[in-house]
């Protein structure tokens, strides 16, 4: 049984980060059907726990805390 909003969650989405707060390690990516989803620095697949606003990447949607769901082994997609 899916609930609203588990339509993304576990399936490799596209999007762009929208934000990224680096003293916080908090940031907003957007998803190319127009959802926003929080991650933390974390969930930055290459380990330097930074990435740059306007980075089109590729990402997965997973529960969070709060149960809120969050983008989860965001990776940068090359330039097209």
């Amino acid at each position: 049984m899916t609930r609203a909003g588990d339509e993304g969650a576990g399936v490799p989405m596209t999007g762009v980060v929208a934000e990224f707060d680096e003293p916080r390690g908090l940031g907003w990516v957007t998803g190319d059907d127009g959802a926003r989803y929080r991650f933390h620095c974390t969930a930055v697949a290459d380990g330097t726990r930074t990435i740059a606003a306007g980075t089109r990447v590729v990402f997965c949607v997973a529960p969070g805390h709060g149960g809120r769901y969050e983008a989860r082994g965001l990776a940068s997609l090359p330039m097209a």
